[in-house]
């Protein structure tokens, strides 16, 4: 467990750090496409460009997130908590997470796979191939599952009082 824990936190980390420098990819874009509308012609690609950068930014950058606890959470009762009760609930909570990235890793293999398969485009003017986010989105959603479960490994360490 131990291992496995550093591995996948390690990995989330290095990727969770180059990607937020993918705001500034996302500002790019828009300021080109602000610059085009305004001095040339409007350009067809910066608005999707824009969302599939937006989409890696965010899938990409869910296990930093999870990993870092800036995760939204409800703090009513929560932060009175103590350690060992919170990291009960996280426990069970985290399962859920874990089942609901399973189905939508499967959802989203399955649909990347038909998207290669029969080289699907997007329906706007510009036609892009859908598979490069796909595969992305594929890649994030499998990292998000490694994560949560490294997640429940901690919970789990520290419900016998060790810390991973």
């Amino acid at each position: 467990m131990r291992k496995y824990v550093r591995v996948v936190d390690a990995v989330n980390y290095r990727i969770g750090r180059v990607i937020m420098y993918g705001l500034f990819v996302m500002i790019g874009i828009l300021l080109w496409s602000s610059i085009s509308k305004t001095f040339f012609l409007p350009s067809l690609w910066t608005l999707e460009m824009a969302q599939f950068a937006m989409v890696a930014y965010y899938i990409l950058g869910g296990p930093y997130s999870i990993q870092m606890g800036s995760n939204v959470r409800m703090d009513l009762f929560y932060a009175n908590w103590s350690d060992r009760r919170k990291a009960q609930v996280d426990a069970i909570t985290v399962l859920f997470l874990i089942f609901y990235l399973g189905v939508l890793l499967y959802g989203a293999w399955d649909s990347t796979s038909y998207s290669l398969q029969y080289g699907e485009r997007s329906a706007t003017a510009w036609r892009p191939y859908i598979w490069p986010i796909k595969i992305i989105m594929c890649l994030g959603i499998f990292l998000m599952l490694l994560q949560a479960i490294s997640e429940l490994f901690k919970d789990l360490a520290r419900l016998r009082g060790e810390e991973l």
